[in-house]
Parts: structure tokens; C-alpha cells; sequence
């Protein structure tokens, strides 16, 4: 083999990977050299004769393993964003060793010793607020990893940990293969009946990527930024059906999807082991386990707030119901309303009340406009200017790599852009880091990435991306701030690595802005004209705004619900997953026609990796928090009011999770949060 490039001091500008020159077969090797020299970094601390002080014991931890770190970083970046048949068997023969080492230090009873006698005398060390953050976060890392077992029981959460790791690996492959193996064919015009010129150059689009350039050919997948607007405008029932259904059961061999990927029983042994890790905690279920460890702090709250959103949405859908219902009765329709129809009606409702039309909305909102939309709103409110650096290559084409610099021009980090859905990508939208900002024994400067699956414009056309398209790429945006705008010294408290229902704060509140008139005033101009987006079109962009909210509101708290339900079962093996979705489904009385934002046999949040399982509440917890939040900009009578804006970078992006979350808020409002915005926000109550 030649030099392994991810063996070298990393080469690229900003100390960026060579991208070029990395490889599936590179991995392995890099990743043996990595854990051998963590390993040698945690037993020099662990072994050490000095007693524990902060400084040798919990900083020094905080600074080891940078370099796996980085690895890891650039592995998952690439096996989620730009993967292939060699990645992927990587990440299978790689789970189990990487969950070994994770054991390996959260299990290792000398260091463990040390960040126990740290903790027991905190009290009495003189610590500074954030480096007593760290230990007490820290110490808590190491006791919900298993730290305090013992013998025979130590043994056996390891097991579980690596079984655990292998078991996600598989979930996630099989979705991928599943939503990339997937595509609905369209021939002649007939096949096209009802889709505007946007959804039939993004399928057109679809169909090249996939080699697929006979004339008048056109594909839809599964990205959710072609199939929500194909079940939207495509006056062909039969493939809307069609669409849906292979949509929905992804990863359910059950429901005439490939045994190959049928994650069924994958996920039945992911809730059995996570029921086993929460009982050697000493917990009833894995929801009190993962609970314990977040704002909300047990399912009492959790089940609080979503029976608090529950019965208004489905009262909300059965008034949209009826509206569509009546639309069905205009046009003579005799088939009742099911999921693939919904949306269809929504859309013919949207124009008949609101004479609001997507295909009216879409020109005015390409892509690259609204890139610069967002980039414009945190230089209004933060000082942050991102500028283009096109000589800088990333994994893909598709990529965009920006310096984040300061409003004196110094850097403040790198912005890692991409934007477009293909085979080899996961479905979905995130962040991530390829470097975490840290002062701990080196000044790193944030390299911070965006994932979208946005359906690519044709060749030579741009992308236009719908009103949700655009809250998503502003979501994911206030993501990426945290993480470029984090002012920390440990890298363990950097950014985004925040307790779960608070980490949707800033993507959530950054959201606002998409909507802002002004900004939209400024930056939505038609593709071709040019032309400002018309005030009247902005105002039935208002009167619209909570239309179909309860449909999606249901559709979200449905899949919170059985999230909740599932991961709180106390028996030790977990039931059919398919029936009891449905049951539970059934009991809380889900309306016909709705279904789930997400089925369980394709739920990543919760079955690709831990972050999310009993935890998929927390997009509506962090809701009450950002609609609150930013009621203090429309208090100030400004949405980009200067003041607003440095108090939460000072006291929400900047510090990270150096701070105990509730804190951090109060320190910001001055009190608690309220859910009656929120709930106005959904139209859910009266504004």
C-alpha cells in the first residue's frame, strides 16, 4: 500500500483532510495507529504517580485521543455523506473495535478512580465554573457508561455496547440501501400529469444521476425534497401509492420491502440490549435511563408536554380535514381520503383559500439566494462574514468550503457546505465537525458542516427550494453557529455537545429568520427576473402560515409518542415493533390519513446510534424555548436588534455546555421559558 495520508500531519488548507487522496482502505490501519496511541495517553494519565489534580487528571483527558477524534469525525463524515460498498464494510468490521475502545476508557477502574476522588472533592478544589462543569460532566460520562459496575456485570456492558454499535451500523446501511435502491420511473406525459416544471427538473435530474438520460425519462426517489412535492402535485393516485408506500416502509421486509434490509428485528434486539444496559443502571426502562440525563429529567415531563400538543393538533387536523374533504367533494371524488392523498388535497386547498401555489413560491427562493439570505442574517446579528473559498476541495463536487471570518477580518473558523441528495448520501439533515473549537492545549479553530439532501436543479438551472426546504437550511444553519461561535476551553463542552433538548435551541430559533420580511424582502427575488418576492405573495405566505399545521404536528407527535412508549416498556424483551406501532397508534387515537413523520424500521433518530432514543420529544422542547426566545426580539421591536443578538451569543452559542442548560436560558431571559408562544406559533391556540 502507498502512504496512508490519514497516517500524516493532515495536509489540507485550514488542516483539512486530503480528501483526494483518501480511500476506503486507508481506515483501518489509521484507526489501529489511533486507538494504540490513545490508549498510550490514557494509561500515562491513569498510571501516573502524581495525586490527581485537575490539570493532570481532567484537562489532560479532555486533550487526549485529538487525534482519533479526527478520524472518527472524518470517517462518519464520509460514511454518511459520501459512501460506497468499501466504506460501508468498513464501518461494519469497525463497529464493535470503536465501542471496545469506548468501553476500554469509561471501564478502566484507575482513571476512573482519579475522576472520582476529583469529584468527591470538588467542593474544596477552588475550580473555576467551567472547569467544574467539566469534571461533573465528565464524572457523569464515565458513571452512565458502566463505570460503577462490577465483575460479571462489567462484563456483560460491554458486550452490550459493542453488540449495540453493530446492530446501528446495520440499521443505518439498510435504510441507505433501502431510500438509494428506491426509484419510481417516469415515462410520457401522462406519467407527469400534474407536476410543475420544479418537480419535473429535480426528477429529471434524479433520473442522469442515476444514468437514466433516454429523452423524457424522469425518476423520483426518495429525498424528501422530490417526494413530498410529487405526493403533492401528481394527479396519479396509483403512483402517489406507489411513492408513499415505498416511502413509508423503508426498512420493513414485512411490508413487501428486501429481507435484505429488513430492519425489524434489528430493532427488537436494539430495545431488548437497551432495556439490559438501563436495568445495569438500576433503572426500570431505557426512557427513565436516557431521561435522567436531559432538561426534562423523566418521562413525566416528556409525556406532559406532548399531551399538552396532542389533542389541539388533532382537533387542528380535523378542521384541515374538513377542508379537504370539501375540496374532494368539489372535484367528485369518491375514494376516501388516505396518506398518499393528503398532501395532493392540502396543496389544491392551499390554492383555492389562500390562493397560494407552490410553483408560485419556488422561483423566488433558489438556493444560492437563500445561502446568502442566512450568511446575511449572521452578519446583522453576530458580525460573521463567510466568504467563498472555491480553490478549496471537499469530499465531493457537490461541496462548499467558506472561511468564517470576524467583522475585523480575523478567522473565526471554516463552514463546510453540502447541499445535494445522491445515492451515496443518507437521507435526512444534519451538523457536524470535522475539528470541535477547544483552547485546551491548542487554540483549534471550529470546522463545521452542514448536510442537505435538496433534489438538484437541472443543468444549468438552480436549485429552488420550497418554504420547509429553506426552514431547513436555516435550521441546520443555526446548528452550524453553535458550533463555529462556541468560546470554550474544553473540548468536551464545545458547541453543540449539549444536553439533547437543548441542543435544537439554536437551529430551532434561527428558523425565525427565514420568515422575516425584511429578509425575504432583501433576498427572495425571482430566479429569472429577478424581481423582489411581491408583497401580496408575502402576505398569503402569512395567512397560510399555519395552515396544514396540524397534520404536521400530529405527524410529529405520533412518532415522539411511540418513541416514548417503546423505549419505556419495563419487560425484558421488546415486542413486535410493527404491532406495536400500530397499537399504540390505535390507543392515542392517530386520525385516518396522517400517519408518522417516522415508521420505526427507518427511525434514525433513534435506531442508527443512542442520541435520540427516548428523545425524539425534543424538537418540541427546544420549540417552547425558541418561540420564547425569540419573543425577546419582537419585544425589542427588531428582529436583528443588536442587544437581543449578544445576549444569545454570549449566553447560548458562545458557552457551549459550560454552563447547566436552564441556567444558560434564565441567563439569557431572564426566567424560564413559555409554551404559549409555541403553541400560537402552531396555531394551536389564538394568537
Amino acid at each position: 500500500m502507498s502512504t496512508n495520508p490519514l497516517l500524516s500531519v493532515w495536509s489540507g488548507p485550514y488542516g483539512l483532510p486530503p480528501f483526494d487522496a483518501v480511500r476506503a482502505e486507508h481506515f483501518e490501519p489509521a484507526f489501529e495507529a489511533a486507538l494504540a496511541a490513545h490508549r498510550a495517553e490514557l494509561a500515562a494519565i491513569a498510571t501516573q504517580d502524581a495525586t490527581p489534580t485537575f490539570a493532570n487528571t481532567l484537562a489532560a483527558f479532555d486533550r487526549s485521543g485529538r487525534v482519533l477524534t479526527s478520524l472518527k469525525n472524518l470517517f462518519s463524515t464520509l460514511s454518511s455523506s459520501a459512501s460506497s460498498p468499501e466504506l460501508q464494510a468498513v464501518q461494519r468490521r469497525m463497529a464493535a473495535p470503536l465501542a471496545a475502545h469506548n468501553n476500554a476508557i469509561y471501564l478502566d477502574a484507575a482513571l476512573f478512580a482519579r475522576v472520582e476522588q476529583l469529584h468527591e472533592q470538588r467542593a474544596s478544589l477552588g475550580l473555576a465554573p467551567e472547569q467544574l462543569r467539566l469534571l461533573e460532566r465528565v464524572h457523569l460520562d464515565f458513571v452512565r457508561a458502566g463505570a460503577r459496575l462490577q465483575g460479571d456485570a462489567r462484563a456483560r456492558y460491554a458486550a452490550i455496547m459493542e453488540r449495540l454499535a453493530e446492530l446501528n451500523t446495520r440499521f443505518a446501511q439498510n435504510v441507505l440501501a433501502d431510500e438509494s435502491g428506491y426509484q419510481l420511473v417516469l415515462r410520457g406525459e401522462a406519467e407527469l400529469a400534474g407536476l410543475p416544471d420544479f418537480v419535473r427538473a429535480a426528477a429529471r435530474q434524479a433520473a442522469l444521476d442515476r444514468g437514466l438520460s433516454e429523452e423524457g425519462v424522469h425518476v423520483v426517489t426518495l429525498s424528501r425534497s422530490l417526494i413530498v412535492p410529487f405526493l403533492s402535485f401528481s394527479e396519479r393516485r396509483d403512483l402517489r401509492e406507489q411513492a408513499w408506500r415505498a416511502w413509508v416502509d423503508r426498512g420493513d421486509g414485512g411490508a413487501g420491502g428486501d429481507e435484505a434490509t429488513d430492519n425489524r428485528e434489528i430493532v427488537r434486539e436494539i430495545l431488548t440490549l437497551r432495556r439490559e444496559q438501563a436495568a445495569l443502571h438500576g433503572h426500570a426502562s431505557y426512557a427513565d435511563y436516557a431521561l435522567a440525563d436531559t432538561m426534562a429529567g423523566r418521562q413525566s415531563a416528556v409525556q406532559g408536554l406532548l399531551d399538552q400538543v396532542w389533542e389541539p393538533a388533532k382537533a387542528a387536523a380535523a378542521r384541515e380535514r374538513a377542508m379537504l374533504e370539501d375540496v374532494r367533494a368539489q372535484l367528485g371524488h369518491e375514494q376516501a381520503i388516505e396518506a398518499w392523498d393528503w398532501r395532493w388535497y392540502a396543496e389544491k386547498v392551499r390554492q383555492q383559500r389562500f390562493q397560494l401555489d407552490e410553483a408560485e413560491v419556488k422561483p423566488f427562493f433558489p438556493l444560492d439566494a437563500m445561502v446568502q439570505a442566512m450568511f446575511d442574517c449572521a452578519e446583522r446579528l453576530y458580525g460573521l462574514r463567510f466568504v467563498a473559498q472555491p480553490q478549496v476541495r471537499g469530499y465531493h463536487p457537490d461541496v462548499k468550503v467558506y472561511e468564517v471570518q470576524r467583522a475585523d477580518g480575523s478567522l473565526r473558523g471554516i463552514f463546510v457546505q453540502d447541499n445535494f441528495a445522491r445515492p451515496t448520501k443518507r437521507s435526512g439533515a444534519w451538523m457536524n465537525a470535522l475539528r470541535w473549537q477547544a483552547r485546551n492545549g491548542i487554540d483549534a479553530l471550529p470546522i463545521i458542516l452542514n448536510n442537505n439532501n435538496f433534489a438538484k436543479g437541472a443543468p444549468g438551472e438552480p436549485t429552488l427550494l420550497s418554504f420547509d426546504d429553506t426552514r431547513t437550511l436555516f435550521h441546520e444553519f443555526g446548528h452550524g453557529l453553535h458550533g463555529l461561535l462556541s468560546e470554550v476551553e474544553f473540548e468536551r463542552l464545545s458547541g453543540t455537545q449539549v444536553l439533547r433538548d437543548f441542543v435544537e435551541l439554536p437551529s430551532q430559533l434561527m428558523e425565525h429568520w427565514m420568515a422575516e420580511p425584511t429578509v425575504l424582502k432583501r433576498h427572495a427575488r425571482h430566479y429569472r427576473t429577478g424581481e423582489p418576492v411581491p408583497d401580496a405573495l408575502l402576505e398569503k405566505l402569512k395567512a397560510a402560515a399555519t395552515f396544514n399545521q396540524g397534520y404536521e404536528t400530529v405527524r410529529y407527535c405520533a412518532s415522539a409518542l411511540v418513541d416514548l412508549a417503546i423505549h419505556a416498556l419495563e419487560q425484558p424483551q421488546a415486542p413486535d415493533i410493527v404491532a406495536f406501532e400500530r397499537e399504540t397508534m390505535e390507543r392515542l387515537g392517530l386520525p385516518p390519513g396522517i400517519g408518522m413523520n417516522h415508521r420505526l424500521t427507518h427511525f434514525q433518530h433513534l435506531f442508527s446510534g443512542s442520541s435520540y432514543a427516548a428523545g425524539y420529544y425534543v424538537y418540541l422542547w427546544a420549540e417552547v424555548l425558541d418561540c420564547d426566545a425569540f419573543e425577546a426580539f419582537v419585544e425589542a421591536g427588531d428582529p436583528f436588534d443588536r442587544s437581543v443578538a449578544q445576549s444569545v451569543l454570549d449566553n447560548i452559542l458562545a458557552v457551549g455546555n459550560s454552563r447547566e442548560p436552564g441556567a444558560t436560558y434564565r441567563a439569557f431571559r431572564g426566567r424560564d421559558a413559555r409554551v404559549e408562544p409555541m403553541l400560537k406559533g402552531r396555531g394551536l391556540i389564538p394568537a
